[in-house]
C-alpha cells in the first residue's frame, strides 16, 4: 500500500516515452541491456519509446532544456545517477519548469552507482537486488506506470551557482571515493570497493563549519497530502514566499529557509561544535549506491534531508566496519561516537580552505561554501 498522504498518478495507455540513454555509463552495457531486457517488457506494456543516445556531457541537459517535450508522457533515464542530475537541472532551466516538472521521470539503472534506482526498489518493498534484477524491477515499475512525487533539494554556492539535487551532497571521504574511483568504471560497482580501500589508506581530515536547521518532530512522518502543483523547495510545500520582484512567471522557487551565504546562519539553527571532519554527507534517498543503504529511514517524499557527518579521530578499522555495516543499513546500530546522524530541513557547509572534492548527485563540484 502506498504510504498515507502520497498520491499516485498513472501513466496513460498507450504511453509515449523519451528514453535518454548514455551508452558509456557504468561498464558500457546500457544500450545492450536496454534492447535485451527493457524493450521487450515495454512493448508488452504498450509503451512506445523514442531513444535519444547521449554523445557527450551536457547533451541530455540541453535536449530537455530546449526541446518541446509535449509529445512524450514520461522521460526515462537509462544510465547512472549523473544523467538524471543533468535532466533534472535541464528541466529546471526551462521557463515552463513548473509544468514540465510534473512530467513523470523514470530511472532505469545503467550506471555503476544507481543509487536512486536502488532507493526506489527499496521503497517499493522489493528485495535487495543488483544488476539485471534491479533493472528488471525498475522496468516493471515503469510498465505498471504508477508515479508519485519526489523531493528535490535546492543547493546554492558562494560563487552564485544554483543546482537542484535529488540524491545527495557530499564532502570528504565518500566524495573522494566517488571521484577517485572514476578511473575504475569498467569494474562496475566494484569500483567503489576498490576506491574505499584506497581512500582508507590515505585517510584525510577536512576543516570547516557545518550548520543545520533540525527537522521538527512533525518531519520524518508521512507528509500531509498536498497539491502536486505546489513547487517544493527545501522540503517545504506551499510555503514558497517569493522575494520581492522575483515572482515573474518562470522564476525559480525562493530558498525561504536560508540566509544569504555571506551572512551568519539564522539564530535558531544548530552549529556543529567540531570543525574537523572525515566526511559530511547530506542524503535525501535511502541508498548511496546499490550496496550502500545509508539512510534506511528516508522516503521519496518526506520533506527531509538526512545529514550524516563523521568527526575526525575515527580509526581506519572503525571506518571500514561502518562501511561494511552500511551494505545492510546497520551502521547506526554500531553507535560509533564519531558518526552523527540528524534529520534536517536545511544545512550549510563552509570549508575553511578549498580542500577536497564536493559532489552533488555523484558529480564533482569545486570546493566552496554551499547550502541547501
Amino acid at each position: 500500500l502506498p504510504p498515507p498522504g502520497d498520491s499516485y498518478g498513472v501513466l496513460p495507455r498507450p504511453c509515449r516515452a523519451l528514453v535518454l540513454l548514455n551508452p558509456q555509463s557504468g561498464s558500457g552495457r546500457a544500450l545492450d541491456d536496454f534492447q535485451a531486457v527493457v524493450q521487450p517488457m515495454l512493448a508488452e506494456a504498450e509503451i512506445a519509446t523514442t531513444i535519444f543516445i547521449t554523445e557527450r556531457p551536457h547533451h541530455a541537459h540541453e535536449k530537455v532544456r530546449d526541446e518541446d517535450l509535449s509529445q512524450w508522457d514520461t522521460l526515462v533515464v537509462m544510465s547512472g545517477d549523473g544523467l538524471l542530475y543533468e535532466v533534472v537541472n535541464g528541466l529546471m532551466e526551462r521557463p515552463d519548469w513548473k509544468d514540465t516538472m510534473k512530467k513523470p521521470l523514470c530511472i532505469l539503472p545503467g550506471g555503476s552507482g544507481n543509487a536512486l534506482a536502488a532507493s526506489i526498489n527499496y521503497y517499493a518493498g522489493y528485495d535487495h537486488v543488483a544488476k539485471k534484477k534491479l533493472l528488471t524491477n525498475c522496468t516493471f515499475m515503469l510498465c505498471k506506470g504508477l508515479h508519485t512525487q519526489m523531493d528535490l533539494v535546492s543547493l546554492s554556492t558562494a560563487s552564485g551557482k544554483r543546482f537542484f539535487s535529488f540524491l545527495g551532497f557530499g564532502w570528504g571521504f565518500i566524495s573522494d571515493v566517488d571521484i577517485d574511483s572514476e578511473k575504475y568504471r569498467w569494474l562496475g560497482s566494484a569500483r567503489f570497493t576498490l576506491g574505499t580501500l584506497q581512500c582508507l589508506a590515505k585517510l584525510r581530515v577536512y576543516q570547516g563549519r557545518l550548520s543545520y536547521l533540525p527537522a521538527g518532530p512533525e518531519q520524518g512522518t508521512a507528509p500531509a497530502p498536498r497539491d502536486p502543483s505546489t513547487p517544493v523547495t527545501n522540503g517545504q510545500a506551499g510555503h514558497v514566499l517569493p522575494a520581492a520582484g522575483t515572482d515573474a512567471p518562470g522564476s525559480l522557487p525562493t530558498d525561504s529557509l536560508l540566509a544569504p551565504l555571506g551572512q551568519p546562519v539564522p539564530a535558531h539553527w544548530t552549529v556543529v561544535p567540531e570543525e574537523e571532519f572525515v566526511l559530511v554527507y547530506a542524503i535525501y534517498q535511502s541508498h548511496l549506491g546499490t550496496n550502500l543503504l545509508m539512510a534506511p529511514a528516508a522516503r521519496l517524499h518526506d520533506g527531509c534531508i538526512h545529514l550524516f557527518y563523521m568527526k575526525a579521530g575515527i580509526s581506519r578499522v572503525a571506518l571500514l566496519k561502518l562501511f561494511l555495516a552500511m551494505s545492510r543499513g546497520t551502521h547506526l546500530d554500531l553507535n560509533c561516537p564519531h558518526l552523527c546522524y540528524v534529520p534536517v530541513r536545511a544545512f550549510r557547509l563552509e570549508p575553511r580552505v578549498a580542500a577536497g572534492i564536493m559532489t552533488v548527485d555523484g558529480e564533482a563540484l569545486a570546493c566552496e561554501p554551499v547550502q541547501g
